[in-house]
């Protein structure tokens, strides 16, 4: 965790060291690879885990989602994420949540929408409205406070998740945080 904060302390000054990222890094980890965490992040083209936390190849294993949500995403994000800590002994599980979150937003605009959505998107937004639901009636803005409520009910999920990361989590092998990243200031906080 340490040093993928480090990484988003370099990436906010702008001080980026782009490490790990030559076609030789790749050569080298050809044969396997052993990341440091596991990043249940959003789709957005504005958030790469990679380049926000100054990360090279091999250093994470990224999943990406629409509105990084894993209750109700199926079983490529969640046999992914147990893949990566079964099989690559990836200590570190985050869920990476992000402001003006295009999903999010979705799901406050449709929260009272009886008619369906067209295509999946019924479904990626109807998975998102637990978070929505929860942040209604709080102090704050309720965008970043669903886009923080769908990064905790990630974390939930994925603590309870069986038959791989619960155990994991409850042997020590891995830790489970969620954080959100300001796309303006380039900060990622993580969530208490």
């Amino acid at each position: 965790m340490q040093h993928l904060l480090e990484g988003n302390q370099r990436f906010q000054a702008g001080e980026i060291v782009h490490p790990r990222r030559t076609p030789e890094d790749f050569r080298a980890l050809a044969a396997g690879q052993s990341p440091l965490a596991v990043i249940i992040g959003c789709a957005d083209s504005r958030v790469t885990p990679e380049i926000l936390f100054d990360c090279g190849i091999g250093e994470l294993f990224v999943v990406r989602i629409a509105g990084n949500y894993i209750a109700g995403a199926g079983a490529s994000v969640k046999g992914s994420v147990e893949f990566a800590v079964a099989e690559l002994g990836v200590p570190l599980i985050m869920v990476l949540g992000h402001s003006q979150c295009g999903a999010i937003k979705a799901a406050i605009q449709h929260i009272d929408d009886r008619a369906a959505l067209p295509g999946a998107l019924n479904d990626l937004v109807n998975s998102i409205k637990p978070a929505v639901t929860a942040s209604v009636n709080r102090p704050g803005e309720l965008l970043d406070n669903a886009i923080a409520a769908n990064v905790r009910r990630g974390v939930t999920r994925l603590r309870s998740l069986r038959p791989v990361v619960a155990p994991a989590l409850k042997e020590g092998r891995v830790k489970i945080v969620g954080c959100t990243y300001d796309i303006e200031t380039g900060k990622v906080t993580v969530l208490a």
